[in-house]
């Protein structure tokens, strides 16, 4: 049975050959590099390539190493453990021996509850991941926080991420702001189909400042996409993404990139007190 990608990849290719026949394009294709190139658009070939992925959609000229943490807190323990997380992020912050620093620390609002998500950047890559864990697998008022922690959580778990070369630097801002994490878990294959989508996508989403931050997992769960976006209040989050549709372009992006999505879910959260992302 054919999927709804396969068969909108079908309908696509009859559309352009329709137009081909009927605008005589055809016989612009009359040489056999031109034909070699038109089948193999219309069999969804990828060419080969001799870099990774990663290394094609992430920034160049940085070697940033992205971890999100996601921490299910029970409902008791939630202003104790953002109090606790206060001081420690500071408290790292202080220390320029540590190559890490806290990018956003949120709770969830809508979406799962009783949920901490942070997120921190390593300037220098894995060797700076390696560092910094080295380091705090050394200090003890680390390995007592942690300790106590633990006693709060129900669940946790992080993932490695690289951020895409075409969003914005996450930046600290002023506020105050809600914040939207929207989490697409892609087709395994199509990572760079939705980068190429995307880099044209972004022109339509950065009017208003709302464009925080687009990452893509290394470690964790595979072929997941993270987008970061802030706005004032939900009513603006709504008008700021009604605009979008009204700008020509925007849902033809739109219908590219929905079949290549499994699953996808939405967070709205509200920064911590301690958080740079306000």
């Amino acid at each position: 049975m054919a999927t709804a990608r396969s068969l909108h990849i079908i309908k696509s290719q009859q559309h352009y050959l329709n137009k081909v026949h009927s605008t005589g394009l055809a016989r612009g294709f009359a040489n056999k590099s031109d034909e070699g190139w038109l089948s193999s658009m219309f069999a969804h070939k990828v060419d080969a390539r001799k870099d990774a992925h990663s290394n094609l959609l992430s920034k160049k000229d940085t070697s940033n190493l992205y971890k999100i943490q996601f921490h299910n807190v029970k409902p008791e323990c939630m202003e104790a453990y953002n109090k606790m997380s206060d001081e420690v992020q500071k408290e790292l912050h202080r220390d320029a021996d540590y190559p890490c620093e806290v990018v956003g620390s949120w709770n969830t609002w809508y979406g799962e509850q009783d949920q901490a998500v942070h997120l921190w950047r390593y300037s220098g890559g894995y060797p700076a991941l390696t560092e910094c864990l080295h380091k705090l697998n050394r200090n003890m008022v680390y390995l007592a926080f942690r300790k106590e922690r633990s006693k709060m959580l129900i669940s946790r778990c992080n993932q490695l991420l690289l951020e895409f070369s075409f969003w914005n630097e996450p930046a600290p801002r002023s506020g105050p702001n809600i914040y939207e994490l929207r989490t697409y878990q892609l087709v395994p294959g199509t990572m760079i189909e939705w980068g190429n989508n995307w880099a044209r996508a972004i022109k339509y989403r950065q009017e208003n400042n709302e464009a925080v931050g687009g990452f893509f997992t290394q470690i964790g769960e595979l072929y997941l996409v993270h987008h970061l976006w802030a706005y004032k209040d939900l009513q603006s989050r709504q008008e700021t993404r009604n605009a979008a549709w009204l700008k020509e372009g925007w849902d033809v992006n739109v219908h590219y990139t929905m079949p290549l999505i499994q699953k996808m879910e939405s967070r709205i959260m509200i920064p911590m007190e301690h958080s740079p992302l306000q």
